[in-house]
């Protein structure tokens, strides 16, 4: 997918999560997420922080704090930024819905999975839903599929080829699981919630090496 249709995607999910989140009880947004440690707070959080990131000291001071790691480093910035009302959280949202802005150290194709799937974060576990075009959740599996340390193991995927029955893609080799792009997506991000829609002689192993 290219650079201009995939910022397209990310304005849509972004503006999609937004009139979610606009929706939102209290409760609801203290609610865990499907992103382990974070409320639906903190995704919401992260997604509005993504197009406006913190400047080069703020980076440099948290970066010295949690000695150079990435987790750690993006954990703090979004719990610092997750103090924020949420009524201010989805304005940002909303008004930075078509903003190309990228932090340091990413690229588009990084934001473009990172949006589909912490959308899918918020609206699985609050049983709502957020469509995503399927070519857009191709394209970001692609890429998520690449992405090894600091972020994931990178040998998570080992043995195991990840084939969509709802649109012409597949990745790796091994052992197939068969299932919807966006279930796919996920497995690849680490998600389990829509393990009941995916088949095959890899889903034991998959699990298996995502734990």
């Amino acid at each position: 997918m290219d650079r201009e249709t995939s910022w397209q995607h990310i304005e849509q999910q972004r503006r999609a999560i937004a009139d979610l989140l606009a929706d939102l009880t209290p409760e609801q947004w203290e609610a865990p997420s499907l992103c382990a440690g974070w409320r639906i707070r903190e995704v919401a959080a992260h997604l509005a922080l993504t197009p406006e990131p913190p400047s080069p000291s703020v980076l440099v001071r948290t970066g010295l704090r949690v000695r150079g790691d990435y987790n750690r480093l993006i954990d703090e910035l979004t719990r610092a930024h997750a103090d924020r009302p949420p009524w201010e959280l989805v304005t940002r949202l909303r008004v930075n819905a078509a903003s190309r802005t990228l932090p340091k150290l990413t690229n588009y194709s990084n934001i473009l999975f990172d949006t589909i799937v912490h959308g899918q974060d918020i609206a699985l576990p609050l049983g709502r839903t957020i469509a995503v075009p399927p070519e857009a959740a191709a394209a970001g599996a692609t890429r998520a599929a690449k992405v090894g340390r600091p972020v994931w193991n990178r040998h998570r995927l080992d043995g195991i080829r990840l084939c969509a029955i709802d649109i012409e893609w597949a990745y790796g080799t091994g052992r197939e699981i068969y299932g919807p792009i966006l279930a796919l997506l996920l497995l690849v991000t680490g998600r389990t919630a829509l393990l009941d829609q995916v088949t095959g002689p890899g889903v034991v192993r998959l699990t298996r090496q995502l734990a």
